[in-house]
């Protein structure tokens, strides 16, 4: 049987074609999948990253219930055009405490992997609860409810010793210490000292090889 005739009845059946296309995507997922299970570099923090703190690891929560990763990725790709208006691009040692990674595609807003510093609290507060008042064609939705919203719903320490689990280095007094650590503080807190925390290990300028 020639090749073009194998071809023909490959066509002609379907069990056989979707057959032929799990094959080749499993080879090509393995492809990909593979090496980075055995490149140290992808899963060692880089130097000065270290787990978040009670209060960000709550805004970090925030930021994905709120769907914020929908529309802002957080992943500057080595590209002159992005490193020029983004910054310093990602590494992949940035994110090693990150469950689940929020790297994302979809831009319908700035990505936010170098947000931190660059916009003080305030400016912070004031967008998240009132988008158009400091952008004015903003298309963001507001969240004016978040800071009615205590950071603390009682969970926080139950999250940090499963991340202990998951092997995030959090002393077990960083533990027991959360919940005085969100007391008096709101959700929309929470999610400011996060969008502070983030891209501020590499300093801005500074080159990563």
């Amino acid at each position: 049987m020639s090749f073009v005739d194998l071809h023909k009845r490959i066509e002609r059946n379907s069990g056989l074609l979707i057959f032929g296309i799990l094959v080749v995507a499993s080879i090509g997922g393995l492809v990909q999948i593979v090496p980075s299970l055995f490149q140290e570099s992808l899963s060692t923090p880089i130097e000065g990253i270290e787990p978040y703190p009670p209060l960000e690891l709550v805004g970090r929560d925030v930021y994905i219930r709120e769907g914020c990763s929908t529309c802002h990725s957080q992943q500057i790709r080595p590209l002159l055009a992005e490193v020029e208006r983004y910054g310093q691009f990602s590494h992949a040692g940035e994110f090693a405490y990150d469950r689940p990674f929020l790297w994302g595609s979809k831009r319908t807003g700035p990505d936010l992997a170098r947000i931190g510093g660059k916009y003080t609290d305030v400016w912070h507060r004031v967008h998240l609860t009132d988008p158009r008042s400091v952008v004015p064609r903003s298309i963001m939705p507001a969240y004016p409810w978040l800071e009615a919203r205590p950071a603390d719903d009682g969970s926080i320490v139950r999250r940090m010793r499963a991340l202990q689990m998951l092997g995030h280095p959090y002393s077990d007094d960083e533990v027991a210490s959360a919940t005085a650590a969100l007391e008096g503080r709101s959700e929309l807190d929470a999610l400011v000292a996060y969008l502070q925390s983030l891209g501020t290990v590499i300093p801005e300028g500074e080159a990563m090889h």
